[in-house]
């Protein structure tokens, strides 16, 4: 991803427990949206070809690609590591806010929002401490958990950049 080009709005956060929704997810997102790469739990083998596979759909689809965890050569970015291209940084609170900043962050994941599947009976930030939170820096803020299209707009004026999520590009 150049520079000159707009940070993407809406993200897609892989994971694992999307299993063949994952295709249908990548070719719902809008041209220039982004996706962070993140199957942790895949053997280092079947993380690499699973990145490539991902990566030739979001090439075609002029997707901004990030890679979470340790990097594979063909990404846009890294995800809560330093390195080459696009640096994101996750972020639950204001103090890994500021963490992000001094890292030099490009953009946050700030989460979660609300009520999530991956994260069952976890505490939120909710509307009012997302706000807050999202007020107090300069550094683009993505909304995520439990989001969907509606709670965004929702959370535009308290200071979301735009809005990441799992199960919303499914086909559910």
């Amino acid at each position: 991803m150049l520079r000159r080009q707009p940070l993407p709005r809406l993200w897609l956060m892989t994971d694992e427990r999307q299993g063949e929704d994952l295709w249908t997810a990548l070719e719902r997102l809008p041209k220039g949206a982004g996706v962070v790469f993140r199957h942790y739990g895949l053997a280092p083998g079947e993380r690499r070809r699973l990145f490539h596979a991902v990566r030739a759909v979001a090439r075609r689809r002029r997707l901004v690609l990030i890679v979470a965890g340790f990097a594979l050569a063909g990404a846009d970015g890294r995800h809560g590591v330093q390195g080459r291209g696009l640096f994101t940084a996750p972020a639950h609170d204001l103090s890994e806010v500021r963490a992000a900043e001094r890292l030099g962050a490009d953009l946050i994941f700030l989460s979660p929002v609300f009520p999530t599947r991956s994260h069952p009976g976890g505490r939120t930030l909710g509307r009012v401490r997302f706000g807050l939170i999202a007020s107090r820096t300069a550094i683009p803020i993505i909304a995520l958990g439990g989001m969907t299209a509606e709670r965004a707009r929702g959370l535009r004026a308290l200071g979301a950049y735009g809005w990441a999520a799992i199960d919303a590009w499914g086909s559910a």
